[in-house]
């Protein structure tokens, strides 16, 4: 009878810890695990109360733009360490700093280190504050695109180098004037990349080996832009996009070859966000008026434009990459810095409030919110270090609660602000600033 006792007591702490780990999210890359700034873990709190979150823990990092990553229990995130050199943060200038980039791997439940790998780095970018890219954690892997263009390839658990390569050096090209920023993508055991140059704007490679599989595009500029690969279903086909400063394309993944291509010339070479599926239509938009809906083909791969935006119409997104449901466009808006609701079928714009990005009434030239939807709400994430509860109806906003995680300790246009879009996982948020990352319970009581 004891026995049976005891056996009964073990299965049931088993069917406990097992439900735990299965209802448990990780964030292993840019915008979550499947790429589409939606939270699927459950027991997660409904509201933010009064007396704000509790804190799991703060670590000190040193500076970067770069998101963190979550995956199987560890954290990973970049950063600069800083040495000589002055920041101006001048749009046009490039500053030249001396420092080393760095990858660190921490335990998502303590905070405590794991493991770190850095390496002398010379920058001579504008706003030079560190690393864009988020790494990307896959198949035990994770991969890691430093500002200048160092494209590495470490062992997820103990930092080790497997492969690396120097885009600058083996593609014959210059850094961006804003740093290598498109978020690296792994999928089918490929690691997709934008690079630049001629003939080489996206490169795919063996995720084992780093040998190189495809190289594709050429561009009037070699300036590759700052659009992360996006992997998108439809016509029967799987689809990369790749989006430079001259054109969206269409490739496959498989080789590279183009399966269409659009014009789309954002202003300054800014073709950053990536583009957003919903359905048979997609939406792409960056600086200045630059918004468009494609109409995609349903039986293979295949776009046309169905409409273009004009000033003061649709969503025209920059740091932060807009969210599409029920027929709308939600995103914060490069020239006024409101988040907006714009209707996708013309790009009407039905609402706008400046409360999830500036906390008031203000215009603020790239004013930024990262949204990211959890069931029936989203979690937005403004640049003063907010973490906001909201419902974003076709018709208006509704703010729920909202909570200050942590100081902007950067700069743009004279405001101060944090540009890092963060990690929702194990019940958690991991936010970072240019000298912390934060963890904070959003566990359910």
């Amino acid at each position: 009878m004891r026995r049976r006792s005891i056996l009964l007591a073990l299965c049931w702490i088993s069917q406990v810890v097992w439900t735990n780990i299965a209802l448990s999210d990780d964030w292993p890359q840019w915008m979550g695990e499947q790429r589409d700034s939606v939270w699927r873990e459950e027991g997660i709190v409904k509201n933010i109360p009064e007396q704000g979150l509790p804190i799991k823990w703060r670590i000190p990092v040193a500076w970067g733009y770069s998101g963190p990553a979550v995956a199987e229990g560890k954290v990973y995130i970049t950063d600069f360490i800083h040495r000589e050199g002055d920041v101006t943060n001048g749009p046009g200038t490039r500053d030249e700093l001396q420092g080393n980039e760095r990858i660190q791997c921490f335990d998502a439940g303590t905070g405590k280190l794991i493991w770190k790998y850095e390496y002398d780095c010379p920058y001579k970018l504008s706003y030079p504050k560190g690393p864009r890219a988020t790494p990307t954690v896959a198949n035990g892997r994770v991969i890691m695109l430093g500002a200048e263009g160092r494209l590495t390839c470490l062992d997820a658990n103990n930092g080790k180098v497997s492969w690396q390569h120097e885009l600058k050096s083996e593609y014959s090209i210059e850094s961006p004037i804003w740093g290598f920023s498109a978020h690296p993508l792994v999928k089918h055991n490929r690691v997709y990349a934008v690079v630049g140059g001629h003939g080489t704007i996206a490169v795919a490679w063996d995720l084992a080996t780093g040998k190189e599989v495809w190289r594709a595009l050429d561009a009037e500029s070699p300036d590759p832009g700052y659009c992360p690969p996006t992997l998108m279903e439809h016509g029967g086909q799987e689809q990369l996009l790749i989006w430079h400063p001259s054109s969206l394309n269409s490739l496959n993944p498989a080789n590279g070859e183009t399966y269409w291509s659009i014009p789309v010339e954002p202003g300054y070479g800014m073709s950053i966000t990536a583009p957003r599926k919903l359905q048979n239509q997609l939406y792409a938009s960056a600086i200045g008026d630059t918004s468009l809906v494609m109409q995609l083909d349903d039986n293979h791969p295949g776009a046309e434009v169905l409409w273009r935006g004009k000033t003061k119409q649709a969503v025209n997104c920059a740091n932060s990459t807009p969210f599409l449901e029920n027929g709308m466009v939600y995103g914060s808006d490069c020239q006024t810095g409101a988040l907006i609701g714009a209707k996708l079928a013309d790009g009407e714009r039905v609402w706008q409030t400046f409360e999830p990005t500036t906390r008031g009434e203000r215009r603020a030239s790239h004013g930024t919110a990262y949204i990211v939807k959890h069931e029936d709400k989203f979690f937005l994430f403004s640049e003063l270090g907010d973490l906001i509860l909201a419902r974003l109806h076709p018709d208006r906003y509704e703010e729920l609660g909202r909570f200050h995680v942590l100081e902007p300790t950067n700069e743009c246009f004279g405001r101060d602000v944090v540009w890092s879009h963060p990690a929702f996982a194990n019940r958690c948020l991991f936010a970072r600033n240019d000298e912390e990352l934060v963890c904070v319970d959003l566990s359910a009581p």
